[in-house]
């Protein structure tokens, strides 16, 4: 199919998308045949219990895998096919990786740790530092720039890493259960923020269990043996 169709134009189509894992002599299907669109500055939460194919799906989505079968836009380029230089390009260009376990860096602070993505798209240092400092101030740590994980709460190092995935301006931010390793307390405050990124414009999609950061979204897929078995729509603009 041509990339100008209607289906290309949204910000994200996937068609047919689906992955089979051999397992010795044994076929699995993680996904099965999943279809959807999702516009520009959507925000989209994916339910489902263990083994329903979330992970599977955030790591196609994600670039960080490729489908068995099936086609996955962004931005109208086909990227189900790439090589993996190709889909690592994409992967620091287009998209931004939030997830339960912070994966920072800890003997590093946490501007260093939001400056690492742009060091790996040749952005030069004092332009990195810029972007880098504004991006912790968009998540309320510009008092907490100089500290190191370990000298961070739970919450604060989860900004952190929502201000990295925000720094290369990615068109994508996936996360997944961006909440889960929180207190609930820590947890309104990561939900709170999540919906102030959505009001300004981000597009993002989530995995999560937590019902009331689903609530947020406009729309929630929930998968069951791979496939969506239900979209429920919210009705929510921005």
């Amino acid at each position: 199919m041509a990339e100008t169709t209607p289906r290309k134009q949204a910000m994200i189509a996937v068609e047919n998308l689906t992955k089979t894992y051999e397992m010795g002599s044994v076929e699995v299907s993680a996904l099965k045949g999943v279809s959807f669109e999702i516009g520009r500055g959507e925000f989209v939460a994916i339910m489902g219990p263990s083994g329903s194919g979330k992970s599977t799906l955030m790591n196609l989505l994600g670039c960080l895998d490729t489908p068995s079968v099936g086609q996955y836009f962004i931005n109208g380029k086909e990227v189900s096919s790439l090589s993996e230089d190709e889909l690592a390009a994409i992967r620091n260009r287009e998209i931004g990786f939030i997830f339960q376990v912070f994966h920072l860096l800890p003997r590093s602070t946490a501007l260093h740790n939001v400056e690492l993505p742009l060091i790996y798209s040749g952005i030069k240092k004092a332009e990195r530092l810029d972007i880098a400092r504004r991006a912790l101030q968009a998540v309320e740590l510009s008092d907490r720039m100089s500290h190191r994980p370990n000298e961070l709460s739970g919450g604060q190092r989860q900004r952190v890493a929502i201000a990295r995935a925000l720094a290369n301006k990615p068109s994508l931010i996936l996360a997944d259960e961006p909440t889960g390793n929180l207190d609930s307390r820590t947890g309104e405050e990561i939900v709170a923020l999540f919906a102030e990124l959505h009001r300004r414009g981000n597009t993002i999609i989530m995995v999560t269990h937590n019902q009331e950061l689903a609530d947020l979204t406009q729309r929630i897929f929930y998968l069951k043996d791979g496939e969506i078995i239900r979209e429920e729509k919210k009705g929510r603009g921005k």
